[in-house]
């Protein structure tokens, strides 16, 4: 490696041309640093004492040669957005100038053949900088000053516009722009293959614009090690096929949420979204993934890439499927993609049906939005997805996918219709996160002629005013405000129209027989209201009944018959049960009841996913598992924490650490209870290890 200092404008002069790698980013700047650019520009052109900026290094590949000796093309590693960002003002500058030159040496045909062209050349080699392929048109066309492509790049297109813009308002005064640019400096640092690692380069490079996304960083993990031919064949069957199938304006962001969704289902782990290249190299260099070489990988990855564009990106061609997944994205059920993309794996290999795919998508949905309504804490979404496909059955698909759901504990619950119903008509959806959803979902159940909910907005049957008229009043009861407070935003007093503003805060008989009132409404959530004569609290509660009994049937939940499950359970959960009987000092009569009823009644208060179960050494109190382990002793209460010892904060000493020590129960603490006075203090203990496990299963 040799740096050196050089002025940009000369750098650009002597150089033959700047090629962009392949395995390089496209062009990603966005105004805010542009407009960065320009007021150093600016700056220094219009002040004296300022006699130059520094706007960052060139790092470039020459095979062989550390400086600008020949002809051949400079392989960009870094500097690519500083350098488009240039030649992008240099290009608008030089429509502006026309045959003035405000400065020595800026006339429009000067800045052309010296800083934009190599005017003696043909074909490519007469651009001083070619972009990658998703650019290089669009940039060339700017150069042209041709029509340019209708899919061509966004951000050279807007950024050029940006900095015309910005010259045309200066209003033919551009000596300060000229001078400006004549003062950038840059560190010029060349590499040769033989002798520098341009991948550590990369990686290490801070660089002064937009910082590098972990989708940059992958593509050029994989393609930059390669020789130039190879590059060339894997970018063109499967990098940029899969680049333009994600959206130009935040590729970087869907691209790294699709990479952390694959990782997650080639490893069960999941990575921190910051962490993804670094969890992409691991898996890149596990023996059996670095031995089916690099071609094998790209190649899956392009596969899943596709599936999740379908999915996630609106670009599923099955009608069915496609109105799926819209209620997937509009739900927000990006934990489930993991899963997902397996299931669409399959059943793009033929092993899983399309009906079987759709009902799968569909009790994905309704164990989302149930749990979301049921107010059950979301932190183990990420992990009951990412490990569902260890538990198919690919011979029973669909059959296993339900059993899971239906047998999974605790706080990973599918709520039963019960729950459900209850939830549902009591929770506050007029500010539920997803609310156009619901209401969709709710309106066109079960009809092949649907509504566009977009087009009607959401309406409060009883009005959301505090100061209800009186007539709200007589028709509510002397308890009227009670019933607004609880019942206002509840699905039972939700509805859609068209009319909104002519309802505002009129009487229900009104809004019911008013030009375009409930009785002439043709939507099916407004079914029944004709028949209404007085809108109160027994209307309301008697509308959620009906619209709960919809919900259910929209949001289906898993069914298998009893000796179907019986087949899903582990061999633990189907052996003999065990009772506080088979421990006696714990029992009716037994020297620990007491503590042992009084302990319980804490643990189980502590939060509404803990459960007690019962086995042969031990009580066993669970969240997502085991959080204590209770061995009933005669004289006291033998009490394992799972958790790590080191983990708990416990000031006055009286656990112990057992985790080289055998030992009934999980978990490596181990602390006694003999009387009641002790309990608040073991319950503190207690919170610790469940608070541990729901951190775990959020992370």
């Amino acid at each position: 490696m040799k740096a050196t200092e050089a002025k940009l404008l000369e750098f650009l002069k002597r150089s033959p041309q700047f090629v962009i790698p392949i395995y390089q980013r496209t062009y990603s700047w966005t105004e805010r640093e542009c407009q960065q650019l320009w007021d150093d520009i600016m700056r220094a052109g219009e002040r004296s004492d300022v006699l130059a900026h520094f706007v960052g290094s060139i790092v470039y590949v020459q095979a062989g040669l550390y400086q600008v000796t020949s002809q051949s093309p400079l392989l960009v590693i870094d500097g690519q957005q500083r350098l488009t960002s240039v030649m992008l003002i240099l290009e608008a500058l030089a429509r502006a100038l026309g045959d003035e030159e405000p400065v020595d040496g800026f006339s429009s045909e000067k800045v052309r053949s010296y800083f934009l062209l190599n005017p003696l050349e043909k074909g490519d080699r007469r651009y001083k900088l070619l972009l990658t392929q998703g650019d290089r048109a669009t940039l060339l066309g700017i150069m042209q000053q041709k029509p340019l492509p209708d899919d061509g790049s966004m951000r050279v297109m807007q950024n050029f516009a940006f900095f015309e813009n910005r010259i045309a308002g200066m209003n033919g005064d551009l000596k300060a722009l000229c001078e400006g640019l004549a003062k950038l400096m840059v560190v010029d640092i060349s590499l040769t293959r033989d002798q520098d690692n341009p991948q550590l380069i990369f990686e290490s490079m801070n660089s002064t614009g937009r910082e590098l996304s972990q989708a940059d960083l992958i593509r050029n993990f994989v393609l930059m090690g390669l020789d130039p031919d190879h590059q060339s064949q894997i970018y063109e069957d499967h990098w940029h096929p899969m680049e333009v199938s994600f959206p130009q304006d935040g590729y970087g962001a869907h691209f790294d949420a699709f990479m952390r969704h694959y990782l997650t289902l080639r490893t069960g782990e999941i990575p921190n979204l910051r962490d993804v290249y670094t969890a992409f190299k691991d898996y890149a260099r596990e023996p059996k993934v670095a031995e089916a070489g690099v071609d094998a990988l790209v190649e899956d990855i392009h596969a899943f890439a596709r599936h999740y564009s379908r999915m996630a990106l609106g670009k599923e061609p099955d009608p069915d499927l496609a109105v799926a997944f819209r209620d997937l994205r509009e739900l927000k059920v990006e934990v489930a993609f993991p899963f997902l993309l397996e299931l669409y794996n399959d059943f793009v290999a033929d092993l899983l049906p399309k009906a079987d795919f759709l009902r799968a998508v569909r009790l994905i949905e309704a164990y989302v939005f149930r749990r979301a309504i049921c107010a059950i804490p979301t932190n183990s979404l990420n992990k009951t997805f990412a490990t569902f496909g260890r538990v198919l059955r690919k011979d029973r698909y669909l059959e296993s996918i339900e059993a899971h759901f239906m047998t999974m504990p605790s706080y990973r619950r599918f709520p039963d219709d019960e729950e459900f119903r209850r939830g549902m008509a009591l929770r506050d959806l007029y500010n539920f996160r997803s609310r156009s959803y619901w209401l969709r979902r709710l309106e066109n159940f079960d009809r092949k002629e649907r509504v566009a909910v977009d087009e009607y907005t959401i309406e409060h049957i009883m009005p959301q005013n505090e100061n209800l008229s009186s007539a709200w009043r007589n028709a509510l009861g002397p308890d009227w405000k009670r019933v607004q407070e609880t019942l206002l935003h509840t699905v039972g007093n939700l509805t859609l129209t068209g009319y909104n503003a002519e309802y505002s805060d009129r009487p229900f008989p009104e809004k019911r027989d008013m030009h375009g009132g409930f009785r002439e409404s043709p939507l099916r959530l407004n079914e029944g209201l004709a028949g209404i004569d007085v809108w109160n609290e027994d209307a309301i509660t008697k509308r959620a009944e009906r619209l709960t009994g919809v919900a259910v049937k929209v949001w289906d939940a898993p069914r298998l018959s009893p000796s179907v499950i019986e087949g899903y359970l582990p061999q633990a959960d189907r052996a003999a049960e065990y009772t506080l009987a088979d421990h006696p000092t714990v029992d009716e009569g037994g020297s620990m009841q007491p503590l042992f009823h009084a302990l319980r009644r804490e643990i189980l208060a502590l939060d509404p996913c803990m459960t007690e179960e019962i086995v042969k050494s031990y009580i066993a109190f669970k969240a997502e598992t085991n959080v204590v382990d209770v061995v009933a002793q005669a004289r006291r209460l033998r009490l394992s924490l799972n958790m790590k010892f080191q983990d708990l904060r416990d000031p006055k000493g009286i656990t112990r650490d057992m985790s080289s020590i055998g030992h009934y129960g999980n978990g490596d603490v181990e602390v006694a209870i003999k009387d009641l006075d002790e309990l608040p203090y073991v319950i503190g203990l207690i919170r610790q290890s469940l608070e541990q496990q729901m951190v775990g299963s959020e992370e």
